[in-house]
């Protein structure tokens, strides 16, 4: 299969962000038999993403790891109906084409239902914007959907086996870079 990377831009290390990426997520596609990558972004040197310093060595292996892989899932949370801030400058400090020829698959969590917006229209278009291949319609989880773990199970998994599936359509390691 394919290699997917794992992006999680939530600024907290016990976030329902994370949660979801590494319960469900992870091991869902890693069932499609993809190898999965896992990179957390508040793990960076924050002078370094504040600084837009792609030489910094964790932000290089970073960068390293995306351009290595033929599927991204971008998983963020939502704060003030927009992606966290901690995404933003991750994003802006990657190369122009840095999701050339890669399948992308947004994942948000957040309070509100009228939040999961940000994915339809805050997202899509930085990620389109960067040369993705194919950004697939997002997926967004409230806290109260994780309450009832049936309903945010099935919409993570219909996620992931989209994302499965659009890797698949492109042999592996045929993306662009």
């Amino acid at each position: 299969m394919g290699a997917i990377l794992v992006v999680c831009a939530s600024p907290s290390a016990h976030s329902s962000t994370r949660a979801v990426l590494e319960e469900f997520v992870m091991p869902r596609l890693a069932g499609h038999g993809h190898d999965t990558a896992w990179l957390s972004v508040r793990d960076l040197p924050a002078t370094s993403l504040m600084a837009a310093d792609a030489t910094a060595p964790a932000v290089r292996r970073a960068v390293d790891e995306l351009a290595a892989a033929d599927g991204v899932v971008i998983g963020t949370p939502v704060y003030k109906a927009s992606f966290s801030g901690l995404l933003k400058v991750f994003l802006d400090l990657l190369p122009r084409d840095a999701l050339d020829g890669k399948s992308v698959l947004p994942l948000a969590t957040g309070s509100s239902p009228q939040h999961g917006l940000a994915l339809d229209h805050a997202l899509p278009p930085v990620l389109n914007s960067m040369g993705a291949r194919h950004v697939l319609s997002g997926c967004y989880v409230t806290v109260r959907e994780l309450g009832t773990p049936a309903t945010a199970v099935s919409a993570l998994e219909s996620a992931a086996d989209r994302l499965h599936a659009s890797v698949c359509a492109v042999p592996a390691g045929a993306h662009a870079r």
